[in-house]
C-alpha cells in the first residue's frame, strides 16, 4: 500500500524543481547527504527543525509554509516569503469585495481606511492591486521629491 506524501515532502520536491536544483545541490547547501534529501522528498523521513529552517531560507519561503502548506488544496505552489494567497472573494453587484480577515490583519486594514486601487492592463501581467492610501501617498511624495531635485550631474559637465 502506497502512503500519501506529506505536505512537507510534496513541498520540498516542488520547490526543488521550481528552483531547478538537483538533490545534490540541496544537500550541499543544507549540509546533508543526497540520500537524506531523497528520503525527505519521498516522505520516508522528515528534516529536523534546523534543516527545515535552512531549507526555508534556501527556497525563500516561510518555515510554516514549507511544513504545512497544502498545494493539493490550493492548486498552487508554496508562495515566496512575504507573499500571500488569501483565497478568493466574490465581487458583488456594485463591485464591492470583502477582504479576507487574514489580509486585513496582516496589513492592519480597519473599517474606514482609504485604499488605493491600481490597475495594469498589459497583456503580460494584467491585474489589480490594492494598497493603503498613506503608503501610496508616501511613495508618490518620494517620486515628487526625486523629480524636483536639481540634476547635479549636468552642473559638473557645464563647469
Amino acid at each position: 500500500m502506497k502512503l500519501k506524501k506529506s505536505n512537507i515532502a510534496r513541498n520540498l520536491t516542488a520547490l526543488r524543481h521550481l528552483n531547478k536544483y538537483s538533490q545534490e545541490d540541496v544537500a550541499e547547501h543544507v549540509g546533508v547527504s543526497r540520500q537524506a534529501v531523497a528520503k525527505w522528498e519521498s516522505g520516508e523521513s522528515v528534516p529536523d527543525i534546523l534543516n527545515c529552517s535552512a531549507l526555508a531560507q534556501l527556497y525563500n519561503v516561510e518555515l510554516s509554509d514549507l511544513v504545512y502548506y497544502d498545494s493539493e488544496q490550493t492548486g498552487l505552489n508554496v508562495p515566496p516569503k512575504g507573499k500571500h494567497i488569501f483565497g478568493t472573494v466574490r465581487v458583488g453587484e456594485r463591485g464591492q469585495i470583502v477582504l479576507p480577515k487574514q489580509a486585513r490583519n496582516i496589513f492592519n486594514i480597519k473599517s474606514g481606511d482609504l485604499l488605493v486601487v491600481l490597475g495594469d492592463e498589459s497583456l503580460e501581467h494584467p491585474g489589480i492591486a490594492i494598497m493603503k492610501e498613506e503608503y501610496f501617498l508616501g511613495v508618490a511624495k518620494l517620486f515628487k521629491t526625486a523629480l524636483d531635485m536639481p540634476d547635479v550631474s549636468n552642473d559638473k559637465e557645464e563647469k
